[in-house]
């Protein structure tokens, strides 16, 4: 039986809110760990202001061994570790430790990616005005790959809420909860339509809202 859509709201705005909680939770441990990550992956790299093989290889191996695992596979995987963490493996909390896990390694690539846009030309010339490397990466590196940075915030933010809607097979509370308890297990079309709905606006004004950020801080650069 259908829910009456005068009541999805009671049941709809709970889950908006704890998708947002998890998410948010999610995105500012990914920014704190992902970033110095990614500055690490980019300046061990040949490109690099410290250019070492061996650094690199290890950092970027163990990086690919994260963004190569699906999802649900990495969140099977570390229930150990997400007990061990959280003290369970259900509800938000055990969701927010696999959803971290993927998400570092995944922004780091894409920090990694923004800053090695950045005309070498720039980075030569603060080398050259003397800026020590903390300097460089801090006002020439992260300054002009702001807009790359913050459009990759932007994917990663976006597939942060697609994780939280897979980690609602494991009870983890908000929209994908909602959806598979309700819409899927309990065949109400009207909550799944709901959801569905959700996701895409949610998705849809995010990245709108990402692009406008990064048109914006592209013209002040330039």
């Amino acid at each position: 039986m259908n829910t009456p859509w005068s009541d999805v709201p009671n049941l709809l705005l709970p889950a908006l809110g704890e998708t947002a909680a998890m998410v948010g939770v999610v995105m500012v441990l990914v920014a704190l760990l992902g970033t110095p990550l990614g500055i690490l992956l980019h300046n061990a790299s040949p490109a690099g202001l410290f250019p070492n093989r061996a650094l690199y290889a290890a950092i970027s191996g163990v990086t690919n061994v994260g963004r190569s695992l699906p999802f649900l596979v990495l969140m099977a995987a570390v229930i150990p570790f997400t007990r061990f963490v959280v003290g369970t493996n259900i509800g938000i909390g055990a969701a927010i430790v696999p959803m971290t896990l993927a998400g570092i390694p995944f922004f780091a690539r894409l920090v990694q990616n923004a800053l090695r846009e950045v005309p070498q030309e720039v980075t030569a010339a603060g080398v050259a005005a003397g800026g020590s490397p903390v300097q460089i990466i801090r006002t020439v590196q992260l300054g002009e790959a702001l807009p790359g940075l913050v459009a990759g915030f932007t994917v990663n933010l976006i597939a942060m809420i697609e994780y939280s809607a897979i980690a609602g097979a494991i009870g983890a509370g908000g929209l994908g909860y909602l959806a598979v308890n309700y819409g899927y297990q309990r065949f109400d079309g009207t909550i799944m339509l709901a959801c569905v709905v959700t996701l895409i606006i949610a998705a849809q004004l995010l990245q709108f809202t990402g692009d406008r950020i990064v048109h914006r801080l592209a013209r002040t650069i330039a």
